[in-house]
């Protein structure tokens, strides 16, 4: 399965889980007179349409590089994902501002069952967070990863409310608000996510440095060639899954033009063999 594929499949496990999340936190918040519940759930719902993005996303990028376009449609996944950053600040912008109302509106305390909901929601959380998380490290994909912190923030929030709830159930009277006070520290905690979310995509589009590894292996891939002395410099930037390298590799200084154009294709097509994940190689020939 290429990276594209994968990548899809992964969201769509994504929108099916959060989407059935959603239905659960809803119904078990308002029945269980639980707004840290009902904060969960919208945070599940914005999920979803951020997974309709990244789907969207994903769709636009793998078409092939064009004339106005020379290095792929890849950008669009970091722009997708600031999308996706603009999605959690607005939930928690919305449950941040219901949590204060409730908090100053007198309220009875949660169902002891929701408890017994947002063990299994925590559960089921962290797990697809590990699952996504995976595959994006995999496939090299910022959206992915993205989709996989939300996974990751909406298991946290869960177990804020999980601790808001037990401590209204276990004080009794007087302690009903903190559900609430669980649901704004949630909110907080989802403003924090985004920035998390949101520093790697910027990075990403400001092509900045953050590939030593892969700087590292290149180098060592390029003295596999018969004929390349060493490496110069060399740059990396990202394009959605896939990376473009330029790379300035050391020669005898006696070779002639040709043979110096020879041995630069015979690097290109080495490093594109030997590391799947570049997609693009630029040669600049440095005479010894």
């Amino acid at each position: 399965m290429n990276h594209e594929k994968a990548a899809i499949k992964t969201t769509y496990f994504s929108i099916i889980s959060n989407s059935c999340l959603a239905i659960i936190k809803g119904i078990a918040g308002i029945y269980g007179n639980s707004y840290a519940l009902i904060a969960d759930a919208i945070e599940s719902t914005t999920d979803i349409f951020a997974s309709f993005l990244v789907l969207l996303g994903f769709s636009y990028a793998k078409r092939p590089a064009d004339k106005n376009h020379p290095y792929g449609h890849g950008r669009i996944e970091p722009l997708i994902t600031f999308i996706i950053v603009a999605f959690l600040v607005t939930s928690a912008t919305i449950i941040a501002y219901k949590s204060i109302q409730n908090i100053q509106t007198p309220h009875q305390a949660p169902a002891p069952w929701t408890l017994f909901v947002l063990s299994a929601i925590i559960l089921w959380k962290e797990l697809s967070y590990r699952i996504v998380l995976k595959k994006g490290k995999e496939i090299n994909s910022t959206s992915l990863i993205a989709e996989a912190w939300h996974h990751r923030s909406d298991a946290i929030t869960s177990i804020m409310a999980f601790i808001g709830i037990s401590i209204s159930l276990i004080f009794g009277k007087g302690f009903e608000t903190a559900d609430d006070w669980a649901a704004l520290a949630a909110a907080g905690f989802i403003i924090y996510n985004s920035y998390l979310i949101f520093r790697p995509a910027l990075g990403e589009i400001m092509d900045e440095h953050l590939y030593d590894d892969l700087v590292e292996e290149i180098r060592n891939a390029s003295l596999e060639v018969p004929g390349i002395l060493g490496t110069e410099k060399c740059f990396i930037r990202k394009t959605g899954m896939k990376y473009h390298a330029d790379l300035h590799a050391i020669v005898e200084g006696t070779l002639t033009v040709v043979e110096g154009h020879d041995l630069a294709h015979k690097l290109k097509d080495h490093l594109l063999d030997k590391i799947p994940h570049l997609t693009e190689v630029f040669i600049h020939i440095e005479p010894n």
